[in-house]
């Protein structure tokens, strides 16, 4: 099958389509560097016509202490106070900047995150 860019919402249906027509291709098959190539084009296509926004701060921050198991003790040792904590996880106090330095470095949250409004 000849490769098509993909440049409108039709082209996009047609693509996935095939994706999953040739989903199990073994790597190095014709049928293999097809399902590459496609790949990319269908990840470029989604990411110019549907993109992801940054996710919410706050949200961020509680998903990533659910991950590390941490609570909001754990959390004050980072930034401070416990009361803070509260605060900051009710959206009753910004993030200062130190908070967002210390975050990204102990949390490992990107700052662009940290950074946006909420």
């Amino acid at each position: 099958m000849k490769i098509l860019p993909i440049r409108n919402e039709n082209d996009y249906q047609k693509a996935l389509s095939r994706l999953e027509d040739i989903f199990d291709a073994q790597k190095g098959t014709e049928e293999g560097d097809e399902l590459e190539i496609l790949s990319i084009l269908i990840d470029r296509y989604e990411n110019e016509n549907f993109p992801i926004g940054m996710p919410d701060p706050i949200e961020a921050i509680k998903f990533r202490m659910e991950q590390m198991g941490m609570n909001q003790k754990d959390l004050a040792e980072v930034v401070g106070f416990k009361s803070r904590v509260s605060e900051i996880l009710n959206k009753k106090r910004k993030l200062t900047l130190s908070m967002i330095r210390k975050l990204n470095t102990n949390l490992n949250i990107p700052t662009d995150v940290l950074v946006q409004d909420y």
